[in-house]
């Protein structure tokens, strides 16, 4: 089974105009290729119970016209470019200390604004979902590449804390911006924000968190930015998360996101943030009712 993960434009950069103008998709999959189930949870269950398709790896495929694509062969055995760490594995690269991954999926791609990291490893920036072998806790892992292709994994940059103790998972990274009514967006800010779908044990619901960086390797977390809904009949009562947030020309930023019901239907909804000198990210967001044209 395959996932989408996230599409590069053409033109959106210079490093991906120097490749001839062409989309970029990161994708996630997985094989018929059995795990054991226990690895995946802390209930007690029969040691000879597997699940197939649980070890999911990063892909990359290219298109010119967004439409038909082709897969782009990474350095791993599989044609994977991201896969779970093992430290049994020979043929992946054990130079850094990285803790051990049962599984690499939802990949999010940032790239640098900055015309100085042109040229060096961490141009573009990679956040993807994981769970690491050993304390099984659901985090978010980072890596770094120079073309978008070749990555060099840089290990665990959030982990579960406080709101979020019940995981960490399927991010949302943009570089900071601000905004001028004549000039538009401007994407001289240093650092990045990050939006991300977090955990509580305390109710097992799914929240939309916040976070900053000034490098894309360190975190400092915000809090809950959207919260599930307030009453029992609200389609997004159940859990919220998944996030993908875009700027408008007026200043203001959407999020989409998806909303589970206390009967376990999903959908998808969307919020709207009015940024000003007065406000940040981090402010309140507004749910917006959904308008139909029926023709």
């Amino acid at each position: 089974h395959v996932g989408l993960g996230q599409v590069l434009l053409p033109m959106s950069t210079p490093a991906i105009i120097a490749q001839g103008g062409v989309y970029i998709m990161y994708y996630m999959g997985g094989n018929f290729e059995e795990t054991p189930l226990s690895d995946y949870t802390t209930a007690e269950t029969s040691s000879d119970k597997t699940i197939k398709g649980m070890k999911l790896r990063i892909g990359v495929a290219l298109s010119q016209d967004g439409v038909s694509w082709g897969r782009v062969e990474g350095d791993d055995s599989t044609g994977a470019c991201i896969v779970p760490y093992d430290k049994n594995d020979p043929d992946q690269d054990h130079s850094a200390d990285l803790e051990e991954e049962l599984y690499c999926g939802w990949p999010e791609v940032a790239v640098s604004m900055d015309d100085d990291t042109k040229e060096k490893e961490n141009r573009f920036l990679m956040y993807y979902s994981t769970m690491t072998k050993e304390t099984k806790e659901k985090c978010i892992a980072c890596a770094i590449s120079p073309d978008g292709f070749r990555w060099t994994k840089k290990g665990i940059c959030t982990r579960p804390s406080d709101e979020d103790d019940g995981g960490c998972a399927r991010c949302n990274v943009l570089p900071k911006a601000s905004f001028q009514e004549k000039q538009g967006w401007s994407f001289t800010d240093d650092g990045y924000i990050m939006f991300y779908e977090g955990v509580s044990k305390k109710d097992n619901k799914h929240r939309i968190m916040m976070a900053e960086s000034d490098d894309g390797f360190e975190w400092r977390k915000k809090g809950i930015v959207l919260d599930v809904g307030t009453s029992e009949d609200s389609w997004d009562y159940g859990g919220v998360g998944s996030p993908h947030i875009i700027r408008l020309d007026d200043g203001s930023m959407r999020m989409y996101y998806t909303g589970q019901g206390g009967d376990g239907t999903t959908a998808i909804g969307t919020a709207r943030l009015y940024v000003n000198d007065d406000e940040d990210s981090s402010a309140t967001w507004k749910r917006e009712q959904a308008e139909f044209a029926l023709n």
